[in-house]
């Protein structure tokens, strides 16, 4: 069977499925504990510490609340009777855009930067991305409570799809640990990746519907949202915390698949990359 072939057959995404699931499974206690020591550890010689995880996301948050909705004045469309204001649109959006940014910037050093790694035959490196992963979305966590916070207490509202983040944050979850294990694994091979995705990251946030609505995008070149797979998870986001409703679930549908995919595919290539690391680094 072709190489092509083999990627295409489901039965072996079912199993690569299952062997991931059981990884993860035997390893939940390592994780948990390596996920705190790099939350703590990150940032130990630090004055602020661990609370820098919180602080970069919500500062960079507030520097393009002022920067869209007091310097340039954007206002979402109030025609359409939205229910909340533009600052609450944009922390919808950007928080988890943000947690995805970092996590893409930091995967692809993850086997290159922990090359010692390698020779130990007991640690799992699988686990690197999964840990990197959690890490990663925790300033999330954080902000978004400071967002459930703020609309309650500005808008007096309280919706009932804030009862669907939980698998918002599961897909998304999904979704990194499958990218760390794909950028980790093919910057062992193309250095150039890292570069790459630092220049995805510094126009992502103008390419994806997080500071605009999407009918402010002429027609011309709406199509590249949705050849954007981020747009998905934030039109997810903005329907869960923003709009109180299912106003897109065509979205949904594909940010779930994408999610899938991305963790099965991403596994699938760091599994048959992984022999040839040690020629790498």
């Amino acid at each position: 069977m072709s190489v092509l072939g083999r990627y295409a057959n489901p039965h072996a995404y079912l199993s690569v499925g299952a062997e991931l699931l059981a990884t993860l499974s035997a390893n939940r206690e390592l994780i948990v504990e390596l996920t705190r020591r790099e939350l703590v550890g990150r940032h130990s010689s630090q004055f602020l510490g661990p609370m820098w995880i919180f602080v970069r996301p919500m500062f960079i948050a507030i520097l393009y609340i002022f920067i869209f909705a007091v310097v340039f004045r954007a206002r979402v469309d109030v025609s359409n009777e939205l229910p909340l204001d533009h600052t609450a649109y944009i922390l919808a959006g950007i928080l988890p855009w943000l947690a995805f940014q970092t996590l893409m910037n930091q995967s692809c050093m993850l086997i290159v930067g922990n090359a010692g790694l390698l020779k130990d035959f007991i640690f799992r490196v699988e686990l690197l991305p999964v840990t990197s992963s959690l890490a990663s979305i925790a300033g999330q966590l954080l902000g978004t409570l400071l967002l459930l916070v703020y609309v309650g207490v500005v808008h007096h509202v309280c919706y009932l799809t804030w009862l669907l983040l939980p698998l918002l944050v599961l897909m998304q979850v999904m979704a990194m640990i499958g990218v760390a294990f794909m950028l980790s694994a093919l910057t062992v091979v193309v250095r150039d990746t890292l570069e790459l995705v630092q220049m995805f990251s510094m126009i992502g946030v103008f390419v994806t519907p997080i500071v605009y609505q999407r009918e402010w995008v002429p027609a011309t070149v709406e199509p590249l949202l949705y050849v954007n797979p981020f747009s998905y998870m934030v039109w997810c986001y903005q329907d869960a915390l923003y709009y109180g409703q299912i106003t897109n679930p065509a979205a949904w549908a594909v940010f779930l698949g994408l999610s899938v995919g991305s963790l099965l595919t991403g596994y699938r290539i760091f599994r048959f990359m992984k022999p040839y690391f040690g020629d790498f680094v």
